[in-house]
């Protein structure tokens, strides 16, 4: 039995990405630290707030300081609705148009979402969890953030439309877990152990404005930019490189290998790294490539 496991691009074994919600004024100066130090993540945008007030940024602040950064932004509702607290056909309405005025806006195609206010955490009116996951996909939305779990397990998601963050960016151990994330050395140790890991953080920007610590966002960044082994991705970067990964194809003894997506995938087999490019077979036993 070999032990097969995904490396991020690059063959690094962790990824690091941030999510902030509602499309606030304070999102520009999130997104300027973030670029500053290398560090990528998406912002989640209220569609039917954009530059309603002097709180929320307008569409052209969201081209300027995020989408030009290179950040994704993604779907929060278009009138921050949680869809565990209403009817299927109100939750269907407000991600759909949300998406759909984004794009407009925007251009592109949007696919991610983080859950507006108690997002799926708490269920009323007929709403259920599988009812709520069907329907977005239903719409192409791959992926939905969820509330976080607050550990320092640095899991992969094991489902899309509940993907739990790592932590919420003022929690107490946020700067030790920060630390422990980057002393991770994966490809050391037992060999079932070096599966890969992710750190997502989350949070909404005003609260740096309101609890007077953007020193804090700079503290965590200090400790978790510039690490060779750590790949900085958006959330759909994340989602689409781990669903090419699980395309892969093996044999049935799996020796052979054959990558059927556009991307080039890393991984390593007990212990040793592979990289393999769009269309390409690979023949483990001997470390060829298949014509």
């Amino acid at each position: 039995m070999k032990y097969r496991f995904l490396r991020f691009p690059g063959g690094k074994p962790k990824a690091l990405t941030f999510s902030y919600d509602d499309g606030c004024r304070q999102d520009k100066e999130t997104a300027r630290i973030l670029s500053e130090y290398g560090v990528k993540g998406t912002f989640n945008i209220n569609s039917g707030y954009v530059g309603a007030s002097d709180w929320y940024l307008t569409a052209d602040e969201i081209r300027e300081h995020i989408i030009s950064r290179g950040f994704e932004i993604a779907v929060h509702g278009d009138y921050h609705i949680a869809p565990g607290m209403v009817r299927a056909i109100d939750g269907i309405k407000d991600c759909l148009n949300c998406r759909l005025k984004l794009e407009k806006e925007f251009g592109g195609i949007i696919r991610g979402m983080a859950y507006p206010n108690s997002g799926i955490t708490r269920m009323h009116n007929g709403a259920d969890y599988e009812t709520i996951k069907k329907y977005l996909k239903d719409l192409d939305i791959v992926y939905s953030r969820s509330l976080c779990a607050d550990n320092n397990r640095f899991d992969l998601p094991s489902d899309w439309y509940n993907w739990i963050p790592t932590m919420h960016h003022d929690n107490a151990n946020s700067l030790k877990w920060a630390q422990d994330f980057v002393d991770l050395k994966l490809e050391e140790g037992f060999t079932a152990y070096r599966f890969p890991r992710l750190m997502y953080i989350w949070g909404h920007s005003y609260e740096f404005e309101q609890r007077n610590n953007w020193s804090h966002l700079n503290d965590l960044l200090k400790i978790l930019s510039g690490k060779e082994d750590i790949w900085y991705a958006t959330n759909i970067e994340i989602y689409e490189y781990v669903e090419a990964y699980e395309r892969l194809v093996s044999s049935a003894d799996g020796n052979v290998i054959y990558n059927p997506t556009a991307k080039t995938i890393w991984f390593t087999v007990d212990g040793e790294h592979y990289k393999l490019a769009s269309g390409e077979t690979l023949n483990l036993l001997d470390k060829t490539l298949v014509e």
